[in-house]
């Protein structure tokens, strides 16, 4: 993934309207549980990004039969998994591998997993663990990495209290646990995005979720229906943005989840004074969306609490660039888990940040940002690190930083943006 560059430049105002790819959560989820479910299952929508076709791939090489029909439009065959001639490679997606291992473990089979540099450094233990307690055998890299192979079947129940407030580790369990015999609960001191339980109850599952406890019922058998995925709010981010900091910018984003269990990034930027409106709210696919208009704002320093972080998780890149051109100090906490993510996203943020002449530090698992009430200077060299959301970060500080910056290993960004350049100047944007 390394060696492709890209360089934004200051843009002359932004302007148009736009949908961005499907949500990568959900995409990954659909394909996984399409594959498991008795039948055929429609899917609309569908990232095309190359995580989520790594996914495709394993949900093909563990037996279903997967097939692309149209711009974003698959359809999935489900079966009894059984184990693949050869390893299930997973690229660069955490998500894809850590849900893969929770599915494949209740068949009885065995399935080694690999993924490319930056996924085989990731730790895995956080769902080895609780699938281990379910009696699914592992074997694995020290560290419990990959490579790394699950030997499934026969589990039995667990109650799971999710300390990490991780999705893919509740998503994990809930997917082993489809096959698993006894109760099945995971206590969430912190709720996490609910992606996996909204769609187990459309294939047909029992979820009860009550408090603060997620848990499956006895109804655990699936059945293929129709998926239909709306935009990525993750992926929104970038756009919207991009439109409040560069001058005179106005666009518009269509068909944006605004499920509220991802909308924390949006919360935090309105409360800095970005001038953001939502109109169209509408159901779709059993999610809740709406077109997301950004103007050019002048934003100031905020404090974002801990227990807002897995609302945002995935966002906290391109809010360190909304706070880098925002009046006084922004404080983030609770980002212990940026530090796991493609790379250790804290580091790069502010390592990005420190070079484009922002002051920006680490206060334990807390980010300390001094904005500059106006454009950075830019003018630096900045490595995705692997890591697509780095990536398009810098180059929306790019587009209205005083000098152009330069970012490496740009590749990255297909995993969840496929064509984001070209969306962007086709916006007005200036990346070459």
């Amino acid at each position: 993934m390394s060696g492709e560059q890209l360089t934004a430049r200051a843009s002359g105002p932004l302007g148009g309207t736009i949908a961005v790819p499907g949500d990568k959560s959900m995409s990954h989820r659909a394909l996984i549980l399409g594959g498991l479910a008795a039948g055929v299952t429609h899917i609309t929508g569908l990232l095309e990004g190359e995580d989520v076709l790594h996914t495709a791939q394993a949900v093909t090489a563990l037996g279903a039969k997967v097939e692309r029909t149209g711009g974003g439009e698959w359809r999935v065959e489900g079966c009894e998994w059984r184990s693949p001639e050869g390893e299930v490679y997973c690229g660069n997606s955490g998500t894809g591998a850590r849900l893969l291992m929770g599915a494949a473990a209740g068949f009885p089979i065995s399935v080694t997993f690999t993924g490319d540099e930056s996924l085989s450094g990731r730790p895995m233990g956080r769902v080895l663990g609780p699938l281990r307690d379910m009696g699914a055998g592992v074997e694995a890299s020290d560290g419990d990495r990959m490579p790394l192979t699950i030997h499934g079947g026969n589990l039995n129940g667990l109650r799971f209290v999710n300390t990490k407030a991780s999705a893919q580790v509740k998503s994990a369990i809930l997917f082993a646990g489809l096959r698993a015999s006894g109760a099945v609960e995971v206590v969430e001191p912190m709720p996490t995005r609910d992606h996996s339980e909204n769609m187990l109850r459309a294939f047909g599952a029992e979820v009860a979720t009550r408090s603060d406890t997620v848990s499956l019922g006895e109804k655990r058998e699936l059945f293929a229906c129709l998926v239909a995925i709306p935009g990525d709010p993750s992926s929104a981010a970038f756009a919207l943005v991009a439109a409040l900091v560069v001058p005179g910018a106005k666009l518009t984003v269509t068909g944006v989840m605004l499920n509220p269990l991802r909308t924390g990034l949006f919360t935090t930027l309105v409360e800095m004074g970005a001038n953001l409106t939502i109109a169209n709210e509408r159901d779709f696919g059993g999610e809740r969306v709406g077109d997301i208009t950004s103007k050019f704002s002048n934003l100031r320093g905020v404090t974002v609490p801990a227990e807002r972080s897995a609302s945002m998780i995935d966002e906290y890149p391109i809010l360190a660039v909304a706070a880098a051109f925002a009046s006084g100090q922004s404080v983030m906490h609770g980002l212990a888990e940026l530090r796991v993510k493609e790379s250790d996203r804290l580091a790069a943020i502010i390592a990005g940040l420190v070079a484009c002449g922002v002051d920006a530090r680490e206060d334990g698992d807390s980010l300390v940002i001094e904005g500059l009430g106006g454009p950075p200077r830019g003018g630096a060299v900045i490595d995705a690190n692997h890591d697509h959301r780095i990536a398009m970060s810098f180059l929306t500080l790019g587009m209205a930083s005083a000098k152009p910056v330069q970012v490496t290993g740009t590749a990255t960004i297909a995993t969840s943006f496929p064509g984001y350049a070209e969306l962007m100047r086709s916006l007005g944007g200036r990346i070459e």
